[in-house]
C-alpha cells in the first residue's frame, strides 16, 4: 500500500472515530475508537512508533479520548505528507520491491487451482527469508558462524529486540510450512486455505516491520 492510500485510510478513520464522540461518554465507545486507531498505527506506523505509543496512552472520557486520537492521526498524516516516513534507503526499497514481487507471484499461484499450493508455500517462504536476510544486512547485524537461513536471521533480529517472541513463533510456523513443501510432504501443504493464511500473515508481518 502506497503512502497516498495510507493517508486516505487515515482520514477515513478520523471521520469514523469523530462520530463516536457524539454517541455519549461511555468508556466502551472510547475504547472501541482507541482499538481501531492503535491497530491502524501498529500496522502502518510500526509497533514501536511514537504515534502508537501516544494512542495507547489515551484515556479519560470518550470525548477526550476521541479528540486525542484525532490529533494523533492528524499528526501521523502530516508526518506522511512531509515525506518523513520515507526513511528507507533506495537499496532497501529495491530489496523490498523484489520481496513484494515474489509474494505477488505466490498470490497468483494460489488463485490458479491447477497449481499445487506447495508451489505458493515455497515462494512465500523464499520471500520471508529474503526479507529477513536483507533486514539483518540493512541493520548491520551479525549471524556469527551460523548457517545463513531463516533460523539464523530470526535469532539475530530477536537478539537485537527487533522482533517479538510472538514474531518468532509466527516465523517458525511459516518456515515449517515451507519446509514441508520443500521436502515433498504434500499432505501438509495441500490445504489452499492454510497457505492463504500463511501469505496473509507474512504480508502483514512485512508491512509492520517495514516501518517498525
Amino acid at each position: 500500500m502506497d503512502t497516498q492510500e495510507i493517508i486516505r485510510q487515515a482520514r477515513a478513520l478520523q471521520e469514523r472515530i469523530k462520530g463516536y464522540s457524539r454517541k455519549g461518554v461511555e468508556g466502551a465507545i472510547g475504547e472501541a475508537a482507541k482499538a481501531q486507531v492503535c491497530e491502524f498505527l501498529r500496522t502502518y506506523a510500526g509497533p514501536k512508533s511514537a504515534f502508537l505509543k501516544q494512542a495507547e496512552e489515551a484515556g479519560g472520557y470518550t470525548v477526550y479520548i476521541v479528540t486525542t486520537l484525532d490529533a494523533i492521526i492528524a499528526s501521523f498524516v502530516q508526518y506522511l505528507e512531509a515525506g518523513l516516513a520515507a526513511g528507507i534507503s533506495p537499496e532497501r526499497r529495491a530489496q523490498l520491491d523484489v520481496v513484494a514481487d515474489i509474494l505477488g507471484q505466490a498470490h497468483s499461484l494460489l488463485q490458479d487451482d491447477r497449481q499445487h499450493p506447495a508451489a505458493a508455500a515455497m515462494l512465500i517462504g523464499a520471500s520471508l527469508e529474503e526479507f529477513l536476510r536483507t533486514w539483518v544486512e540493512a541493520d548491520n547485524l551479525s549471524i556469527g558462524s551460523a548457517k545463513p537461513g531463516i533460523d539464523a536471521y530470526v535469532k539475530s533480529l530477536r537478539a537485537a529486540d527487533l522482533i517479538s517472541k510472538q514474531d518468532v513463533k509466527d516465523i517458525t510456523s511459516w518456515a515449517g510450512i515451507r519446509n514441508h513443501a520443500a521436502h515433498g510432504e504434500w499432505d501438509e501443504v495441500s490445504d489452499r486455505a492454510r497457505i492463504r493464511l500463511m501469505l496473509e500473515g507474512v504480508n502483514l508481518f512485512m508491512r509492520q516491520k517495514e516501518t517498525g
